[in-house]
């Protein structure tokens, strides 16, 4: 090619920045692509420059050679001195929208040798009990799905239904020349399979899969939570051609509960006293997870108060012990008072904020609220 200079062959100045150059040869690629120009020599010409050019500039190390030394600083002269085909990666997005195909170079394909892939992954939405998510449980759930046909073990055929593609002799592919590229494309005569089916199988009309609604067994292990998911292995849809099955996703939703609150593995709750409770001190009966526990709250006790029960919370999820129960005290507020209530509250009331110890005080008030 023509020694000409890879920075106006891409039309970029010497200081561009890599997201230029890129942007800069993507254009002169769809510009000049033979399948845009076919028959014209000075555009295929002009295509490779722009592919060299890139492969160089692209490049901090080599890009740097160039500067300092041009062309002969690459280690060598003419005929891609730069190029590789991996050049070619970050343009693949554009050459598939000019081919409808994904890639070149006999690129990935999504369905191995035969047409087998593997089948999509589910998800299922499960919701569950409070105390379920945090004791764990076994659960039945139905989940509808394409299933691998057993009749045919997922290939779509009868016994001896199935013969190689003449087309592309079972590769899948078919390849062929656009300009200096060597392309292949997935074969037409048989969908990329590399097969033909000659019997369908009468079960799946040879789709190779049927429709069927599985009932499945979910094992929930304590102290699962909102958004949790569940993997199943293979108990997704059936694979395509005999390919693997996909997994099944089990997201749990947890609902709430009318005592508790969690937050992590703790538990949260609330106990209604009496003033009486609070400054004479009792031995209250609270509700837990696990059941009733008894909690012995000292004289003096604040309302707002919050005591701990160690490992009464959820339980972990591996295994490694468990949060707390935190119990907050509130005081409950009489709506109705006896005579005698009220007298009593209204000498507390007036002694409120003196400084005195007066004999028999709390006597006269400890069973103001019991």
């Amino acid at each position: 090619m023509a020694d000409r200079d890879y920075y106006e062959i891409l039309g970029v100045d010497r200081d561009a920045d890599v997201a230029s150059i890129k942007k800069a040869y993507r254009q002169a690629a769809v510009r000049l692509h033979p399948d845009k120009n076919p028959g014209d020599s000075q555009a295929e010409q002009q295509f490779k420059e722009a592919a060299e050019a890139y492969a160089v500039l692209s490049d901090p190390e080599k890009r740097s050679l160039y500067d300092r030394f041009g062309k002969s600083g690459l280690g060598g002269a003419g005929g891609f001195p730069g190029f590789d085909q991996d050049t070619f990666a970050d343009f693949s997005d554009i050459l598939g929208d000019f081919f409808g195909f994904g890639g070149i170079f006999g690129g990935q394909r999504r369905r191995g040798r035969g047409g087998a892939g593997s089948g999509r992954d589910l998800r299922y939405d499960l919701e569950i009990e409070f105390e379920e998510a945090v004791f764990g449980l076994e659960s039945k759930i139905q989940v509808a799905r394409l299933e691998a046909c057993e009749d045919c073990q997922g290939n779509g055929a009868e016994q001896g239904g199935v013969e190689t593609c003449r087309q592309c002799g079972g590769r899948g592919q078919v390849a062929f020349q656009q300009g200096f590229f060597t392309i292949a494309r997935p074969c037409s005569h048989c969908g990329g399979t590399g097969r033909r089916i000659t019997k369908p199988c009468k079960t799946c009309e040879g789709q190779g899969r049927i429709q069927s609604d599985r009932t499945l067994t979910v094992k929930i292990p304590p102290g699962v939570d909102s958004g949790t998911r569940l993997r199943m292995i293979g108990e997704g849809e059936g694979g395509v051609g005999g390919g693997p099955s996909g997994d099944l996703y089990v997201v749990l939703h947890v609902r709430d509960h009318s005592v508790f609150e969690r937050r992590d593995l703790d538990l949260f709750s609330l106990a209604a006293v009496t003033f009486s409770q609070c400054a004479l001190g009792a031995e209250l009966s609270v509700q837990t997870i696990d059941g009733t526990e008894k909690l012995d709250l000292p004289a003096g006790t604040q309302s707002g108060s919050r005591f701990r029960l160690r490992g009464q919370g959820v339980p972990s999820l591996d295994g490694r012990g468990r949060g707390d129960h935190y119990v907050t005290v509130q005081i409950r507020t009489p709506k109705r008072l006896g005579n005698e209530q009220r007298e009593l509250i209204e000498q507390l009331a007036e002694l409120d904020g003196e400084e005195h110890d007066e004999p028999g005080l709390f006597d006269r008030v400890k069973n103001i609220f019991s």
